[in-house]
């Protein structure tokens, strides 16, 4: 048990280390915003917080607000905003009521006029006005979700069939000025596939667009088909942004977690981007190479797998990472590795992420649970919940990717 508990230990510091009211104190010190009125935008899981922050920060100077976040992330009312909870990862009715009432409150502002926009990961959903009908954005984004593509590939497509992503934010708060804080939960913060970018320049094409079409067979409308072929906006004038936290951050913070638990820490990397079920079994791997070290280790892993559907069971990315490494990590002592998602979530569950040990494989094996026909069946959630691997954190209020952990006890 002391290894989960270091466990639990670096998961809360970590998280900790990276919630969004300092990013925000950051890069708002010395912000006059002393002409015409401030709207403030707040979209994203962090989307209630940012806002929170802001607003005792800015007090009155704020005119009026919008924050789009996920269900149950609103904590309570933010004096002069409109607070909406809506879907995610596919966006329901209230994601598009609530981005239709920012739209609203940046229409026709005047060049004196500044629109702070706080961004945060979810927004892609969150955030969202498709140009197709809503029946259809929901069903392309469940199929690129099935099949494995990873967040450049879906926010790609996502730009060219939205009225708000890929810079059409910034285009419709014009001429006010757009003062862009943002929150990442994209591997190399990439400005322009954070939330779809919709205050940022669009770096891909549309023929990026229609390569990943191809790529995985998708099936698409003649009316989202054209609006593949549509370019974005590639040049924007009334845009500042500054990128204030990331996944870097969150593996910073579990390496200094780590350290505080008499643990050497490396940080493998902060571009994790590759199949669930590969990263947890590599995480494993490494565990196996290092069973002789005579002093305590952590390897630190950021990023954001994928996981391909190919049955209909209940988990997550960072749930399936944990299970897979569990057959490797099979009788190795003193020897854990747990995968989290920082915002507390982990796909459609209750769930932030997964645990698992040298004995999760034989507490299932005792069940006659096979971890490979779970796996096949996406059916992580279940599993992990039988060997005592599910971690719960409840919704954190920051979202800055996910972080894996392997540690190795000496």
């Amino acid at each position: 048990m002391c290894i989960k508990k270091d466990a639990a230990y670096i998961i809360e510091e970590s998280i900790k280390k990276v919630m969004p009211d300092e990013a925000v104190i950051r890069a708002l010190h010395g912000k006059k915003f002393d002409t015409g009125k401030l709207y403030v935008v707040a979209v994203g899981k962090a989307a209630w917080r940012m806002a929170k922050t802001a607003s005792e920060i800015l007090k009155d100077r704020i005119y009026a607000g919008v924050v789009c976040t996920k269900y149950d992330h609103v904590k309570s009312e933010i004096k002069g905003f409109q607070c909406f909870e809506g879907g995610h990862p596919v966006p329901d009715k209230n994601s598009y009521l609530g981005t239709q009432a920012a739209l609203d409150m940046v229409s026709n502002l005047s060049e004196e006029d500044t629109v702070l926009f706080l961004l945060s990961g979810g927004s892609s959903a969150l955030f969202e006005k498709p140009l197709i009908r809503e029946e259809e954005m929901a069903g392309i984004t469940q199929q690129l979700l099935a099949c494995g593509a990873d967040i450049t590939e879906i926010n790609t497509l996502r730009k060219r069939l939205s009225a708000v992503k890929g810079g059409k934010f910034a285009q419709i708060c014009k001429p006010a000025h757009v003062y862009s804080i943002i929150l990442s939960d994209v591997p190399g913060d990439s400005m322009d596939m954070i939330g779809s970018g919709p205050a940022y320049p669009d770096k891909s094409t549309s023929e990026d667009a229609l390569k990943i079409v191809k790529k995985y067979g998708l099936c698409l409308s003649r009316e989202a088909s054209d609006l593949l072929r549509t370019e974005t906006p590639k040049e924007l004038s009334n845009v500042e942004n500054v990128v204030t936290g990331s996944v870097g951050d969150l593996c910073r913070a579990a390496a200094d977690a780590c350290r505080g638990r008499g643990y050497e820490p490396v940080i493998l990397t902060e571009y994790l981007d590759c199949q669930a079920k590969e990263a947890g079994s590599f995480m494993a791997s490494i565990a196996r190479s290092h069973q002789k070290s005579c002093k305590s280790l952590a390897f630190i892993a950021g990023g954001e797998t994928v996981v391909q559907l190919t049955g209909d069971g209940k988990g997550g990315r960072n749930q399936e990472l944990a299970l897979s490494a569990a057959v490797g990590l099979a009788d190795l002592k003193n020897t854990a590795l747990f995968s989290i998602g920082s915002d507390g979530t982990d796909g459609p569950t209750d769930a932030a992420g997964g645990y698992c040990d040298g004995e999760t494989k034989k507490k299932l094996d005792h069940q006659g649970i096979d971890i490979f026909e779970v796996l096949k069946r996406n059916d992580a959630y279940n599993a992990l919940k039988k060997a005592d691997g599910l971690i719960r954190t409840g919704a954190t209020g920051t979202n800055v990717n996910d972080v894996a952990v392997l540690l190795i006890k000496r």
